[in-house]
């Protein structure tokens, strides 16, 4: 196990409570590599652990899948598009798409703020991708759906809801969303991110693919059986990020002003993703932000995103209020008694 306090820098720290904090978290989650990461003010203290062996880089400067906490950051890049005056929250995903291509009313109607705020009424994955995908369920369940075949499946879709009128949590709306922005400004979507988002965040370790061998953390089975990296196929958008942790309190830090960008786009960005937007959940309870999830803590509002792939999590949060942001990555799979989300959640609401 390991313990670094380090500022925005990585020099070593002595231990803290902070450190002390984190080992006993991490002591509640199962997985071969736990990382557990918190930044207070810009001073950062991570812990790593698990049950295997620690490899020759250490674990906090591993590449990590984040599933769908990936998604936050498709919300930054439509925010600094719109900031930019690109693209509007409410142009219309299929004019941009697919201009005079005849679709279902409701189809042409969705927006691309409610593909990110899933509010677009599509279904979480289309309906014809589980028939490929049930046979390698637990292994490859997206590389035949290709980019081409999501926006073939969204231009003849029938949505379940009148977009606008209902929250439902939709990886395909966000891929969508991924694959509309690319053709709105003629740039790849990896191209687009990394000139947007990665790079003016100095997010040099956060990637949308393998990174060259031996610097990507491996993905465990429920059973502690390894797993290749995931491929996300034509949902790019929706969960193939890879970062460091590292990384991820960058991130993070700068949805609280550390490291202020000098572009006007992107800090207008920062500041409309926290603003909260919609109420969701039982009896409207909880609010959601362009791209994060908010709830309310003792110590003021939370925002936070988990993800998930087929042998990883992660979990990214921060309070606006009070400085603090955690980062966790864990290298097995979800299971039934899974603490993982629950033990860094709590680091996030709890730690004064």
């Amino acid at each position: 196990m390991t313990d670094v306090t380090v500022p925005r820098v990585d020099a070593p720290g002595s231990p803290s409570t902070t450190a002390r904090l984190l080992a006993g978290a991490a002591a509640r989650i199962d997985a071969p590599d736990v990382v557990l990461a918190l930044s207070r003010d810009g001073v950062r203290t991570v812990h790593t652990g698990g049950s295997a062996e620690p490899g020759p880089v250490p674990r906090e400067r591993l590449h990590h899948e984040l599933g769908s906490a990936s998604k936050p950051y498709a919300g930054l890049l439509l925010a600094r598009l719109v900031a930019q005056g690109r693209v509007r929250y409410e142009d219309r995903a299929a004019d941009l798409l697919a201009p005079g291509l005849p679709v279902h009313p409701a189809v042409r109607r969705i927006t691309l703020r409610q593909l990110l705020t899933h509010t677009s009424g599509l279904p979480g994955l289309p309906a014809d991708f589980y028939p490929q995908a049930v046979p390698r369920w637990s292994t490859d369940p997206y590389g035949n759906y290709p980019a081409d075949r999501v926006v073939r499946a969204f231009l003849r879709a029938r949505p379940r809801h009148r977009p606008g009128t209902r929250w439902r949590y939709s990886n395909f709306a966000v891929s969508v969303l991924g694959h509309t922005l690319a053709a709105a400004t003629g740039t790849p979507w990896e191209v687009l991110l990394h000139q947007q988002v990665l790079a003016p965040l100095g997010l040099e370790a956060t990637l949308l693919r393998p990174g060259p061998d031996g610097t990507d953390a491996t993905g465990h089975r429920r059973d502690g059986t390894p797993l290749p990296a995931l491929d996300t196929g034509g949902f790019t958008a929706a969960g193939a990020l890879r970062a460091t942790p590292l990384d991820l309190l960058t991130f993070l830090e700068a949805h609280l002003g550390g490291g202020e960008p000098r572009d006007p786009s992107l800090a207008a960005a920062l500041t409309e993703v926290v603003r909260p937007l919609l109420r969701r959940g039982w009896r409207h309870a909880h609010t959601h932000t362009l791209t994060w999830f908010q709830h309310p803590s003792p110590y003021g509002p939370v925002l936070f995103h988990a993800g998930a792939t087929l042998g990883q999590q992660a979990f990214l949060g921060f309070r606006p209020g009070t400085g603090l942001a955690v980062a966790a990555t864990a290298t097995r799979r979800v299971h039934r008694k899974d603490t993982f989300v629950a033990t860094a959640y709590e680091l996030l609401t709890e730690t004064p």
